[in-house]
């Protein structure tokens, strides 16, 4: 397949081709206008709108197809693009509660004729639009739904819901085929244990299809144990997902290498190839441009930089690898204590650092909260090189694991990045904490369950940053600790939560009605706030009054220091 000639039609006149699934059990093919075709492909990640400006990567990597997860109005440039460069597009077709666990709406699928009309309606609709088109592989209704089912309902009524979903499924194969007689229909979800759902209740599937990471080299053993007699493609596959490895010192999972991520991709495309007759490829996972911590995780070319693992792939799909620039490697990245990461202070990280072409180097350095707050994104660390592979970091000043990823770049277009966890905990104060274990009171308490809560007042001051205090939502809030008698402190620590206060003042009282005020601030930012502040009294406490966020205030300790 060729783009088309200067001064050719463009795709939209062009014939749509014939795709069809040959041959017999143990011995399938997918031909394209009769000819074989293995599907060579990735997942599809940038937007559909710029479809033209990746294209022409993609096919240089030698992939001839892409996999989307959505077919409508917006999908026509993506087609055509995919047309253009000899690429063609397995288009899906979402469905509720699509991406496994975490993802999507309930349905209903026994009693819910509403929605299953509406999408046998609108799915068949897409396909009459672009049936015709040259871009168009194949056709693939629903993804990870079985195993998302599981977060809708349990026990029998699950079994039930997981039948009606995959003969739903077949319903809508079978009117995607009276509209489109000329592409094949399959539907995929994680891992193999969808497939007895869809042989018992979706006959009308021309091929299987599989979401794989890890145990892609296991599903040949699964089909030949399952006795089934269909095809099938994987439609997510490469290395590991963290789901699929151990968890590191800090309780989090590790994250392989640059390194091992690349072999994870040429080992998947090995057992998909090693299942011939069977296996009819894959679009392995994942061309985007996300620079995020999934981007970091999957995407061959984060940020638009290439790394080892789009290297990895080129050279699985049969194009030469030798003459090009390939990405810096870094290894063995290291902190010399990785659990116990003062908060705001300096930590020093090193790795081994090479690249391959001799290109000079430059680095950078990024933290990630997405095991705190499920945020994703990555944030530029304030940091120092201090030699060849060593660099000061100044850590995050709010407590938990966090990931901190070390990026190096060729100026090549190339990019190496490896990742750990670091935990950060509170810096150490020189003295005694006077407040531990003494009485505390606040303004207000969040009794309920919410976040964990029951969250009282002596929670901050119990020398545990697992518990804390929190506040209604509402200004002003106070939280006091009764030293038992009047002493006179160098120093405050306060941890705070997520919920933390934008304006506060640190306060002192003898009788604990008339307060004077030591130290204020209008620009909290939350973290760690370690206050340089001396005062005498017998009480002392934290008066917020305008918070940093929509919640109230809360801190894990409240720490008074002699």
């Amino acid at each position: 397949m060729t783009a088309p000639a200067s001064g050719a039609a463009g795709p939209e006149a062009a014939a749509g081709s014939v795709v069809k699934v040959t041959g017999s059990q143990g011995a399938w093919q997918l031909t394209v206008d009769g000819q074989p075709y293995t599907v060579k492909g990735l997942t599809w990640g940038p937007p559909v709108a710029e479809a033209a400006s990746y294209m022409p990567d993609v096919a240089s990597l030698g992939a001839n197809t892409v996999r989307t997860w959505g077919t409508d109005a917006t999908t026509r440039p993506l087609l055509d693009a995919a047309a253009a460069n000899g690429v063609k597009v397995i288009a899906g077709f979402w469905l509720q509660p699509g991406g496994g666990p975490g993802s999507g709406g309930c349905v209903d699928y026994v009693a819910d004729t509403a929605y299953k009309n509406d999408m046998l309606a609108e799915f068949p609709r897409w396909v009459e639009t672009y049936r015709d088109h040259p871009g168009v592989l194949m056709w693939n209704v629903g993804n990870e739904s079985v195993l998302g089912l599981q977060n809708c309902y349990q026990g029998a009524e699950l079994e039930r819901q997981r039948d009606a979903y995959t003969g739903f499924v077949n319903d809508v194969a079978e009117r995607i085929h009276q509209v489109d007689p000329n592409h094949p229909v399959t539907s995929t979800d994680a891992w193999v244990g969808a497939w007895p759902y869809y042989q018992r209740n979706a006959p009308d599937l021309d091929l299987y299809a599989v979401n794989a990471y890890a145990a892609v080299c296991d599903v040949r053993a699964a089909w030949e144990a399952g006795g089934y007699d269909k095809p099938y493609i994987v439609t997510e596959g490469g290395p590991p997902g963290e789901w699929e490895v151990e968890d590191d010192a800090n309780g989090v999972p590790a994250e392989p290498s640059d390194v091992a991520k690349a072999e994870g991709y040429e080992r998947a495309w090995d057992c998909v190839t090693g299942h011939r007759g069977v296996a009819l490829g894959a679009t392995l996972f994942h061309y985007g441009i996300e620079n995020d911590f999934g981007g970091v995780w999957f995407n061959l070319t984060p940020d638009k930089q290439r790394r080892l693992s789009y290297y990895a792939v080129k050279e699985a799909y049969g194009r030469d690898t030798g003459g090009d620039n390939t990405p810096p490697v870094i290894s063995g990245l290291r902190v010399g204590d990785a659990g116990a990461v003062p908060a705001g202070r300096e930590f020093t990280l090193s790795a081994d650092i090479a690249d391959p072409d001799g290109d000079a180097l430059t680095y950078g350095v990024l933290v990630n909260s997405n095991y705190i707050d499920q945020d994703k994104a990555l944030r530029p660390a304030q940091f120092r090189q201090t030699g060849a592979g060593t660099f000061a970091v100044t850590a995050p000043d709010r407590l938990g694991v966090w990931k901190v990823y070390l990026r190096a770049t060729d100026g090549r277009g190339n990019v190496g990045i490896e990742t750990l966890s670091v935990k950060v905990v509170p810096p150490p104060v020189d003295g005694t904490n006077v407040a531990r274990g003494k009485p505390s009171t606040a303004s207000t308490e969040q009794t309920d369950a919410y976040g964990g809560c029951p969250c009282e007042a002596g929670d901050a001051t119990d020398g545990s940053y697992t518990t804390r205090w929190a506040s209604a939502w509402a200004d002003p809030q106070w939280l006091s600790v009764d030293l038992g008698e009047r002493t006179t402190f160098t120093h405050v620590q306060l941890a705070w939560e997520a919920a933390f206060a934008r304006s506060y003042a640190i306060q002192v009282s003898d009788d604990g009605q008339n307060w004077r005020t030591v130290y204020e601030t209008t620009a909290g930012n939350g973290g760690i706030d370690d206050l340089e502040v001396s005062g005498t009294g017998r009480y002392v406490r934290m008066n917020g009054t305008a918070r940093g966020t929509g919640y109230g205030y809360s801190l894990y300790e409240f720490g008074v220091y002699r």
